[in-house]
């Protein structure tokens, strides 16, 4: 009995507990449901909330300070050719010291400007030349806490800007001439919509090594002569003077002609026997004009681009861009590395009879635009452009080929239209500029620009700040030996400033040019110092483009064309 009445007073506490639970569950709902009627906004009920985008703003404000301190010492520890994490010193530091504090190596690259010792338990990477370290390369992790925007807002706008894009990598370069002894580079992914703002992937301290006695000898000085001429060759496959280029002048680049190409295979074989005859020296430059339009030299039966006058009036960046990359898709696949490509000369000249429907427009700003994202699309694929005519060829009356042209503007009018591109193109990223055989005697009465201190020097390297390979249109023009011994005016050039003479036809001329070259520095004329400026520009561009002499694949014209009406149907 004493066990029933337990039993009925826990059901009976049970049930009143189960009630009072109903009960208030049903308040707290009623006051859920006032509560969201009432409530002005979905944060307005979230007061764990409140404070998290004060908190935020105030992490990255302290993350941006910590970037900003970082970039600030990297750039002060680079003036003594110094980078964090690293205890060596650029154009000091020898590699048998280096090998005293890191050991040997884990692999060495060699490249055409240096060997790079490579020390992934350092994060680190040390170009050597002459045994000293020329070269120092940071991957260290604390760099990725670095910004592009927190390079530019800390130390500026950098130098020069350049690209560099492979299979594996798609970069851009940010170059400081933090002195006069040592240059900084910041190397970053390019930057994109879903990523415009990109962390630092690695940073570069950079200085020149004296020479040794042996590369200052003869036969060094040969080769170095022969980096600065691009040669025109005869024929369509090897022979003895295309041996001879090669293998005993040492020239640094070869231009093809219309009648040097017959059929894909036979371009791929002509340019596979050079580059075997070649095995053991510097690589060699391969250029060729094509531009797309009129001008377009490979053969094969590629389905042609119109005329950049043409594109010029659609006036569409994007489409120059695309044409740019299956232009260099095109030389890619031919074996090419130098496209002497996009024209940037205003067509301000409708009598002009070699420019015409090759530029892009009378405007100078829509030449600047395409041309300039032309230059970039070559560039994607790995081909060196190199933007023509310097200072400008689109306001001339008569053809280079076969007599001087001459310009009569004034400086200023010059500013307001023949220089923008060019101007523009170097603050872009431009690799090479090709100057003009152009008279123009506002800047120079004396020499035409292909020889112009004035205009090499002064204008182009100091006033727009190109540092770059400067390379002249062919001397073989009659605008030069109408008027110069060809040798006496290479000469000349290289005393204005440029890195690269191009002699675009004929052996003899080639070899005469050469021997004028090295004549010129025995006897004092030029110095080799002056020579070793250009030669290290032209290395550093090779090394740039990993210019290689990997034999040549079979072309697919088929695959081409596809590209080129796949940029057409847009």
């Amino acid at each position: 009995m004493d066990k029933k009445r337990l039993l009925a007073g826990l059901i009976g506490v049970l049930s009143v507990a189960l009630v009072s639970g109903l009960l208030y569950m049903l308040f707290a709902k009623d006051q859920e449901h006032q509560s969201q009627q009432t409530a002005p906004s979905h944060e307005s009920i979230q007061p764990s909330q409140n404070n998290k985008p004060d908190i935020d703003l105030e992490e990255s404000a302290k993350a941006e300070e910590v970037s900003l301190k970082q970039v600030k010492d990297v750039f002060s520890l680079a003036k003594t050719g110094k980078i964090p994490h690293v205890p060596f010193k650029a154009g000091q530091t020898t590699f048998m010291e280096i090998q005293d504090q890191w050991g040997d190596p884990s692999s060495i690259d060699k490249t055409s400007i240096g060997d790079f010792g490579v020390y992934p338990d350092h994060e680190a990477t040390i170009g050597i030349k002459n045994q000293l370290a020329f070269d120092i390369r940071s991957y260290h992790s604390d760099l990725a806490v670095i910004h592009l925007e927190d390079i530019k807002k800390e130390i500026g706008e950098p130098d020069e800007v350049k690209y560099y894009k492979d299979e594996n990598v798609n970069q851009i370069i940010l170059l400081y001439q933090v002195n006069s002894t040592f240059q900084l580079k910041w190397i970053l992914p390019q930057p994109t919509e879903q990523e415009p703002n990109p962390t630092v992937h690695h940073i570069s301290v950079v200085t020149e090594v004296q020479k040794s006695a042996e590369e200052n000898d003869s036969l060094r000085l040969d080769e170095k002569i022969g980096q600065m001429i691009f040669a025109g060759i005869a024929g369509t496959k090897m022979n003895t003077k295309m041996n001879q280029l090669i293998t005993k002048y040492h020239v640094g680049g070869i231009i093809f002609n219309g009648d040097n190409l017959v059929s894909p295979t036979q371009t791929v074989s002509y340019l596979n026997q050079i580059k075997k005859i070649n095995e053991g020296n510097i690589p060699l430059f391969f250029g060729v004009d094509q531009e797309g339009g009129r001008i377009a030299k490979l053969p094969g039966g590629l389905i042609n681009f119109p005329t950049n006058l043409e594109i010029g009036k659609i006036n569409d960046p994007t489409l120059s861009y695309e044409i740019g990359t299956v232009l260099g898709k095109e030389l890619q696949a031919f074996g090419f590395n130098v496209n002497f490509a996009p024209i940037l000369d205003v067509n301000s000249n409708p009598d002009n009879p070699v420019i015409g429907d090759r530029s892009f427009s009378n405007s100078p700003e829509i030449v600047g635009s395409l041309g300039i994202q032309t230059m970039k699309g070559l560039q994607a694929e790995s081909i060196i452009s190199s933007v023509k005519h310097f200072p400008g060829h689109g306001d001339t009356q008569v053809d280079s080929h076969l007599e001087l042209p001459k310009v009569t503007k004034s400086r200023a009018e010059l500013e307001s239209l023949e220089l923008i591109p060019f101007q523009q193109a170097i603050k872009e990223g431009a690799d090479m500029v090709m100057v003009g055989h152009i008279l123009v005697p506002a800047l120079d009465k004396t020499y035409p620009s292909s020889m112009s201190k004035t205009i090499i020097t002064d204008i182009l390297r100091n006033e727009l700040s190109f540092n770059g390979v400067v390379i002249t249109d062919d001397f073989f023009m009659k605008a030069i030996t109408n008027d110069y011994d060809i040798g006496e005016a290479a000469v000349q050039s290289i005393k204005a400033g440029s890195d690269i003479i191009m002699v675009a036809h004929d052996y003899d001329k080639v070899v005469h040019v050469r021997n004028a070259i090295k004549k010129a520095v025995e006897n004092g004329e030029i110095s080799e110092k002056r020579i070793d400026e250009s030669v290290a520009r032209i290395l550093e561009l090779k090394e740039k483009y990993n210019v290689n002499d990997a034999q040549g694949k079979p072309v697919n014209i088929d695959v081409l064309n596809k590209e080129v009406q796949r940029v057409l149907s847009k």
